[in-house]
């Protein structure tokens, strides 16, 4: 591990930001006036030339005057006309945004609404999910499958939005238009289907809870429909897998892990965010992602992540890694979001920290113990987990494993699996719906748990050091003390004796001292992710 200190460690490969950086990243003049209400976003794909258009109906309330507003869309789309009470408006571009001139006065309380028309020929996905956009495939006899992924990228890379993750609207309307003998699964329920004069189809679906931009989704294929219903915390919900006909038969069985995962989460976290929104598993041309009530699967009916068990203990194979985390993700992701992307590590660090909770409910606490810390070699320590606000920046991939075990690490701090467990329940409560920040989340958990766990998010999500606890026995006499940590850093944690039992510490950067009559074989308990230097040896 490199011996940065915590400020020479924030040097580290530090990015350079553009103004189209800033434009997407922050909270503008021109965003914060007014409130997302709804969307009514209509979208016509046609696949023989890779092109979209359409327009998106935009409800909003004024918060304060003004009379210019930001709406964003991606190049190469371009945006023909913005139009607001009949009336066709001006409008500048910079980048991959629009300034929109608004003549009717804008008065603070209304609601109001314009309707941005677009079109072009949006991004294909290089690398999807992580580098995505459109992703343009067949299926075996020939039919096309189609997809959208577009976190970190925008939701701005298919269709105009506020794109930026702290305001959401309240409900939104998807109508997309395919060619014949296609459907189109977007967020939400199925309200109609309409067959159009020019040989194509219509689907209409409608989102009655809050929903963040990239949460949204097309998926275009000739999809085979599977119905269920799971009977939960908040009664029945419905449950829809859409699947390409060749893997009908192995969705049958498969997605039957859908169910696992509702009765596991729902027990560690709270009942599922979207009832009203049903869930589904939907069949894609690339690994999958955490579309709200749409979740996308593609790991090929196996378990484990593409048959691979992440941990390497045997337990990331009992489970198909893509229903497990994605599906996570509708608590940790689509109920609680990110106000800005650099607090990415509300969405995947709890999410990672799930997989072992999943583990955990059906093999028991070891299994899930296990899990967690196998994941541990795949963490890097190459930057901090927090990115750099208001310029769409997100941090290291650490704010996976490194944030799941930094999770564990904290129920270890608290050691009060109830109390642990109520605090999950209780985020996904207070935040219900709601766009967050990391320093919510932080005085949130440190409050319920009634332990200041201010110095522990600092050491793991702000720096690259992982704290290293000294210690050597003389006798009776344990010392102890932390090294390679932030100033103040305080974390308890415990030791295991020869006899199974615990010896808890708090130590400092300062040598401490205790006396007990059973140090003989002393280890720090593993289950804390710290490195421990036996001074003995």
């Amino acid at each position: 591990m490199a011996s940065f200190g915590v400020n020479a460690q924030l040097l580290v490969n530090k990015p350079t930001f553009t103004h189209d950086d800033t434009l997407r990243g922050s909270i503008t003049k021109e965003r914060i006036w007014w409130d997302l209400k709804h969307y009514a976003l209509h979208v016509s794909v046609q696949p023989k030339d890779s092109t979209f258009s359409g327009f998106n109906t935009i409800t909003y309330q004024v918060l304060q005057p003004s009379q210019v507003l930001q709406v964003d869309l991606q190049q190469p789309l371009i945006i023909s006309k913005i139009v607001q009470d009949g009336v066709n408006l001006k409008f500048k571009r910079d980048g991959n945004a629009f300034f929109v001139t608004l003549q009717k006065a804008q008065k603070v309380g209304k609601t109001e609404s314009l309707t941005v028309y677009y079109q072009g020929k949006p991004r294909v996905a290089k690398r999807a999910p992580w580098d995505g956009g459109i992703s343009w495939s067949k299926d075996k006899d020939g039919k096309w499958f189609i997809a959208t992924s577009c976190q970190g990228l925008g939701a701005s890379v298919w269709w105009p939005c506020k794109d930026h993750m702290y305001d959401e609207p309240d409900s939104m309307s998807i109508a997309v238009t395919v060619p014949k003998g296609l459907m189109d699964v977007s967020n939400g329920r199925l309200r109609s289907v309409k067959e159009n004069s020019d040989n194509t189809t219509t689907f209409v679906w409608a989102v009655v809870n809050p929903i963040n931009n990239y949460g949204v989704n097309l998926n275009i294929a000739n999809y085979y429909r599977i119905t269920d219903k799971y009977f939960g915390e908040k009664g029945q919900l419905d449950l829809n897998y859409f699947v390409l006909p060749e893997n009908y038969q192995k969705a049958m069985t498969h997605f039957n892990q859908a169910k696992d995962m509702l009765k596991a989460f729902e027990y560690w976290f709270g009942p599922y965010p979207f009832y009203e929104d049903s869930y589904k598993l939907v069949e894609v041309p690339y690994l999958g992602m955490e579309h709200q009530s749409s979740v996308t699967y593609g790991n090929g009916y196996q378990n484990g992540y593409r048959g691979r068990d992440l941990s390497g203990t045997g337990w990331g194979t009992k489970w198909d890694f893509i229903i497990v985390h994605e599906s996570g993700h509708e608590w940790f992701a689509n109920n609680i979001t990110y106000k800005d992307i650099a607090d990415m590590w509300i969405h995947e660090s709890f999410t990672n920290y799930s997989e072992n909770l999943f583990t955990e409910f059906f093999y028991g606490k070891e299994a899930g113990h296990a899990y967690v810390l196998g994941t541990r070699k795949l963490i890097s320590n190459d930057r901090p987990i927090i990115g750099v606000y208001n310029v769409n920046h997100e941090g290291s991939g650490d704010m996976y494993y490194k944030g799941g075990n930094m999770l564990h690490t904290i129920r270890y701090i608290i050691d009060n699996d109830e109390k642990w467990r109520n605090i999950l329940r209780g985020m996904n409560q207070v935040f219900y719906h709601k766009t967050v920040t990391t320093e919510e989340i932080e005085n949130y958990i440190s409050q319920q748990s009634e332990v200041n766990l201010s110095k522990v998010f600092d050491q793991y999500l702000r720096t690259v050091q992982i704290p290293t606890l000294e210690y050597k026995v003389s006798g009776n006499k344990l010392e102890y003390r932390w090294t390679t940590c932030i100033d103040g850093f305080d974390m308890p944690v415990r030791f295991k004796k020869a006899d199974n039992t615990y010896l808890k510490v708090k130590p400092s950067m300062q040598w401490q001292s205790i006396e007990d009559s059973n140090l003989s074989n002393i280890s720090v308990d593993e289950n804390f992710y710290i490195n421990s230097k036996n001074l003995n040896k």
